[in-house]
């Protein structure tokens, strides 16, 4: 299954204390793929850094980047689908160009992908996903 993760799902789940630590658990054992591009990666990156400490951005970062489920995707179309945070287009692009199952956030932005029957997105909260992986 692959799937396009959220900033706002990454990081609360990368440390083993806390309640979303199964996300980060699922991709470290080889229970998805995380399709990422390049800007994805650097806003991580960015906010884990700003957040928490360079050193875990950084080792972060590389556990995705040397994963073998880790799908490095160019989106070489830009849809430009949420408008009220353009930003976040990038998940939408990475997951279109990508072939994600599903783009996992907690952003109430996406919900508008939701009401489109094309580009179709399948777009779940953290807790969804949670579910659909429990049915597996």
């Amino acid at each position: 299954m692959k799937i396009v993760l959220d900033t706002n799902c990454l990081l609360p789940a990368i440390f083993e204390d806390s309640p979303h630590y199964w996300i980060w658990e699922a991709f470290e054992n080889g229970g998805l793929t995380l399709c990422c591009s390049t800007e994805i990666l650097e806003e991580y990156g960015e906010l884990l850094a700003r957040f928490y400490s360079v050193e875990i951005s950084e080792s972060v970062i590389n556990t995705i980047t040397n994963a073998y489920n880790f799908s490095p995707t160019t989106p070489y179309y830009k849809w430009n689908l949420i408008s009220a945070d353009p930003d976040d287009n990038k998940f939408v692009d990475c997951a279109l160009n990508g072939g994600a199952d599903y783009i996992v956030t907690n952003d109430k932005h996406f919900n508008v992908l939701k009401e489109m029957d094309f580009p179709y997105v399948q777009v779940v909260s953290s807790e969804e996903f949670r579910q659909i992986l429990l049915r597996r």
